[in-house]
């Protein structure tokens, strides 16, 4: 398993930036999901690799509207059992969680208005702003791109984390 400087430094060079090893990261719910979801083992690996280096880091950090997606992805579409779920509720909370305020709602609102996302794709980016992430790890968002100060880098890009 590589370690937590090669993890990132292979996610800069996917994004085209030079990132510190301690530069705090968002989480977007796919990431949970596919390290609980058996179907796409890659893609399981990858998810894996990522948050227990973010975790050893101390450097992830997740929103309770991604922990609110998690639980109803885990529930209705991977159907597990509510005690699996509350379990993984415990680890996740040893991340940083940004708690979506009124403030965080304007601002997704301007950035869906601005920038043309949809408005959850949105309230995730503001609640990386606000948590002064430099990168969001997500495959929904276009890879590369800045969107206030917060690059979006797709982990599951082949060579940038390696499970």
């Amino acid at each position: 398993m590589p370690g937590a400087k090669k993890v990132v430094e292979k996610a800069a060079q996917q994004a085209s930036f030079t990132l510190d090893a301690n530069a705090r990261c968002f989480i977007d719910t796919n990431l949970l999901i596919y390290a609980d979801s058996g179907d796409q083992p890659a893609k399981q690996r990858t998810a894996l690799t990522l948050l227990k280096q973010l975790r050893i880091n101390f450097t992830g950090v997740l929103s309770t509207q991604v922990l609110n997606e998690y639980c109803n992805v885990a529930l209705n579409k991977l159907r597990l059992p509510h005690a699996d779920i509350r379990q993984q509720l415990h680890f996740w909370q040893q991340f940083e969680i940004v708690q979506v305020t009124p403030s965080i709602i304007e601002a997704a609102l301007d950035l869906h208005q601005i920038r043309s996302l949809s408005y959850y794709d949105a309230l995730v980016v503001a609640a990386a702003q606000t948590s002064g992430c430099m990168v969001l790890y997500s495959e929904d968002m276009n890879a590369g791109e800045v969107i206030g100060g917060v690059r979006i880098v797709n982990p599951f890009v082949a060579g940038v984390i390696e499970g």
